[in-house]
């Protein structure tokens, strides 16, 4: 067992996890960096320990539940507690077929990662979320999880229409406060961010923001003190509407 602050992030082999986990680790903390595939899950650490940074691979996907427990019982054996878990795994399968035409079965895959995997995950280390002396979780959640911003003509989330994206994030905001109702006795504090137009894999590379960019408010919401704020959605310019 070691004394030095954990954190888990979930999908992390690229993009803006990959970013988020690197930037807990530049702030001293010994990283578990979540991918699905353990290849490029290798190589991504193998990236960052090049760097000097501590950071270790957990084999972890987020839509299997036994994959959840067997990560989760690793990690028990490994740590005694964990600081900071980042649930941000997460997958767009179609952005061009409209509502009525989305086949279920795409959106129950859509579903399985984006709002149930932060689920399973987060109850999976609670545990080692209590053990911790004020524990964080952060969601990473969307702006087209607001339904304020979607339904607004000013707003440029209000021209997405991703029936089975953006329910799934709406959710995962209802999912955020639930958690932070639950913990805040125990001094967990749980927030959902959103990282804003990032270019990413998901939307392909088309966003205007880098990874880094994307990571910083996830980042600042993970190492928030005790006087920060729970139960709250924020981005890059701070609170954002629900």
């Amino acid at each position: 067992m070691t004394n030095k602050r954990q954190a888990l992030v979930t999908g992390a082999n690229k993009g803006i996890g990959f970013a988020i986990a690197k930037g807990l680790a530049e702030a001293g903390m010994s990283v578990w960096l979540g991918s699905r595939d353990r290849l490029r899950g290798e190589e991504a650490v193998a990236r960052l320990r090049a760097q000097g940074l501590d950071v270790q691979l957990l084999e972890l996907d987020v839509a299997d539940e036994a994959s959840v427990r067997r990560a989760a019982a690793i990690l028990a054996g490994e740590i005694g507690a964990l600081d900071v878990l980042v649930n941000n795994a997460g997958v767009l399968v179609d952005v061009t077929t409209p509502p009525s035409k989305v086949r279920m079965e795409d959106m129950k895959a859509v579903f399985e990662v984006n709002l149930f995997g932060p689920v399973r995950v987060t109850q999976a280390v609670l545990p080692l979320l209590k053990a911790a002396q004020g524990a964080r979780v952060v969601m990473m959640s969307s702006g087209v999880g607001s339904l304020t911003l979607i339904t607004d003509p000013t707003s440029i989330y209000s021209s997405v229409n991703i029936l089975d994206y953006t329910s799934s994030k709406v959710a995962l905001n209802a999912v955020t406060i639930s958690f932070a109702k639950e913990l805040e006795p125990l001094g967990i504090k749980v927030n959902a961010v959103e990282p804003g137009h990032v270019r990413t894999d998901l939307n392909g590379n088309s966003g205007s923001l880098t990874p880094e960019e994307g990571a910083a408010t996830a980042i600042r919401m993970a190492l928030i003190g005790a006087e920060g704020p729970t139960a709250g959605f924020f981005g890059s310019h701070g609170r954002q509407p629900w």
